[in-house]
């Protein structure tokens, strides 16, 4: 086995400064969503896409993949969200093993409730502090992580890939 190609120090600073940013950025907006909306950043992104799409209906392996989270998480999150009356599941039309994920009035109403405030929190935090240039170059380079992302996950070649 080779030697790792470890991290300059500047590196390490760069994903360091990273890592805080994912977390306080998912923190602010945690706390902004329970404090104005009293729901969840886990309510938030399921009833995000349920909004977004036809009659509020998905598949719940869809809209697990929407959010990139395991089945269980999923399901226990769903299971959450129905107890307080924001969604509903049904049958699969066509397949009886799965599930569709329905949003209900209630959840219309709290995700039409947050929508605002959670958007004027993104805006404040993540773009408002960039100049447009930096936003530009901001959405190129993440473009190209997620690629080099994508293409780790999907590929075998070295054996640590996984496939989708």
């Amino acid at each position: 086995m080779s030697e790792p190609r470890w991290l300059t120090p500047h590196e390490a600073d760069v994903w360091a400064k990273y890592r805080r940013l994912r977390r306080e950025l998912q923190r602010a907006q945690d706390l902004q969503l329970q404090r104005d909306s009293n729901i969840s950043g886990a309510d938030y992104a399921l009833l995000a896409p349920l909004s977004e799409s036809a009659e509020g209906l998905l598949r719940a392996r869809d809209l697990g993949a929407e959010v990139g989270w395991e089945r269980s998480r999923l399901s226990h999150q769903i299971s959450r969200m129905e107890k307080r009356g924001l969604v509903q599941r049904e049958p699969c039309p066509d397949d009886p093993r799965g599930s569709m994920v329905r949003l209900t009035q209630q959840g219309r109403q709290a995700i039409k409730a947050a929508a605002p405030r959670h958007v004027e929190t993104v805006r404040k935090l993540f773009f408002d502090p960039l100049s447009p240039g930096e936003v530009v170059l901001l959405g190129e380079m993440l473009e190209r992580l997620l690629r080099a992302v994508d293409s780790h996950m999907t590929s075998d070649s070295d054996g640590n890939g996984v496939e989708r």
